[in-house]
């Protein structure tokens, strides 16, 4: 059997069969071909084009600068370097707010351009026309409600949200709309974990957290955040697996002494 053969995608069905058998969903950013490649080969089961990439690749406050073309781009190169996962590609701020036509048209470019499987979308019932007709075009959507990055100058802090009766109804009569338009799944961002267990056991669709707790469906964590690349971003819900930061700056001093001390290149590093 060839080594294409024996590479199984991951679906949107996929997931669901996922939730289903209680089997837990792995979920990571990416924003490049090579880091793709190298998370799609240790297994994970989804890829996030996240438009965090405003902020770990273009130095961004926020995520609202990044714009369309520019995701398109991350998406591409992603695409290229992962075989296996299913990719979803964030929907810039702008894309889709407001105007079922330019979501639609934006979610159309992703798809053709990029190759990507699907898109994610910030809100719940503001933007349940645009949902409709995404989904309607065949198009699938990874929701998100919570915390909505995007969102950030309305709420003014990254605390935690939904603390409050009223928020927390909001989002669960959210995840229902959201679910029964056809969206995929749905990621819990920065709840309490108490309502995100209520939210996972009430829906059919996947779960993904990100400090929401151990009872969702899946987690995601920013592939920067978690290997130690960013070294300013330290929430709470955050677990660092690595120190990239730390290991490539010991890696670029010991070249530097290397290069000034002529001990790189040696007779056997030349020709």
């Amino acid at each position: 059997m060839s080594a294409a053969a024996e590479v199984k995608r991951i679906t949107t069905a996929t997931l669901q069969k996922m939730k289903a058998s209680g089997q837990k969903i792995s979920m990571l950013t990416a924003y490049d071909f090579s880091f793709a490649r190298m998370i799609d080969g240790a297994g994970i089961d989804v890829i996030l084009v996240g438009d965090s990439a405003s902020n770990v690749m273009a130095g961004h406050e926020t995520t609202l600068p990044i714009t369309l073309d520019q995701m398109i781009y991350h998406a591409q190169s992603v695409v290229r370097g992962a075989k296996r996962c299913l990719i979803v590609v964030d929907m810039p701020f702008g894309s889709y707010q407001g105007n079922g036509d330019i979501a639609l048209a934006s979610a159309i470019r992703i798809m053709k351009e990029t190759g990507a499987h699907a898109v994610k979308m910030e809100g719940g019932e503001e933007i349940l026309d645009s949902v409709k007709r995404i989904i309607s075009a065949g198009i699938p959507i990874m929701a998100h409600l919570g915390l909505t990055p995007q969102s950030i100058y309305k709420f003014g802090s990254y605390n935690v949200r939904a603390k409050e009766e009223a928020e927390a109804n909001k989002l669960k009569k959210d995840a229902l709309l959201l679910q029964d338009a056809g969206c995929f799944a749905v990621v819990l961002e920065k709840i309490p974990a108490t309502l995100a267990r209520e939210v996972s056991d009430s829906l059919e669709v996947p779960t993904i957290g990100i400090g929401a707790g151990a009872h969702c469906d899946g987690q995601v964590l920013v592939m920067h955040d978690m290997l130690g690349i960013n070294t300013e971003f330290r929430p709470r819900f955050l677990r660092q697996y690595l120190n990239i930061h730390e290991q490539v700056t010991g890696a670029v001093k010991q070249y530097i002494d290397d290069v000034k001390s002529g001990g790189f290149p040696t007779d056997a590093e030349s020709y």
